[in-house]
């Protein structure tokens, strides 16, 4: 895939997942207008996305008001553009916004052949797909809040070792 996404303001960016706890899946999903883009990732990558821009809002004056909660539901993620892979953060002083770039995982056999052979161009070989986001400095706080939310309604951590319990029990190591 080759397809690059930007959008100078976006009607909702959001995160949820699907599945019984244990067995998530998890999807960053940008709207706006009629456009929807959902990608598909890791718990630990929407933790990364929330603890970044938690630190950049720290730094700045706080939002002016919030989106409503109910515009940052997960709407039919059946579709994913992509799996994600690198994450780009930043803030845009200009137009007061927080850049969040998605980029496409390229599996490791293809990225080795990448960069065997960076004299010749191939027209097949495979590029990363991309997606640029601006949000206001509102919506990343409501984004930061319910990526929280959706996380933390996960498995809940073992109170001896730390470690996820499943909904079918625990076999905690210090318990022998």
């Amino acid at each position: 895939m080759s397809a690059f996404y930007e959008f100078e303001e976006v009607d909702a960016f959001t995160t949820g997942a699907i599945g019984r706890p244990g067995e998530r899946v998890f999807y960053l999903q940008a709207r706006a207008g009629r456009q929807r883009l959902t990608v598909k990732c890791e718990k630990q990558q929407v933790g990364a996305i929330v603890q970044y821009l938690r630190r950049v809002l720290s730094d700045l004056p706080p939002a002016d008001e919030r989106p409503m909660a109910s515009n940052l539901e997960l709407t039919d993620p059946s579709e994913s553009l992509f799996v994600l892979g690198p994450i780009g953060l930043g803030y845009d002083r200009s137009s007061d916004r927080l850049v969040v770039q998605l980029e496409e995982m390229v599996p490791a056999d293809l990225a080795d052949d990448e960069s065997d052979d960076d004299t010749d161009v191939d027209d097949d070989e495979p590029t990363r797909g991309h997606i640029r986001l601006y949000v206001s400095r509102s919506q990343a706080v409501a984004f930061c809040d319910h990526a929280e939310r959706v996380i933390a309604a996960g498995r809940p951590d073992c109170q001896w070792c730390g470690l996820p319990i499943d909904p079918d029990g625990h076999a905690c190591p210090r318990m022998n």
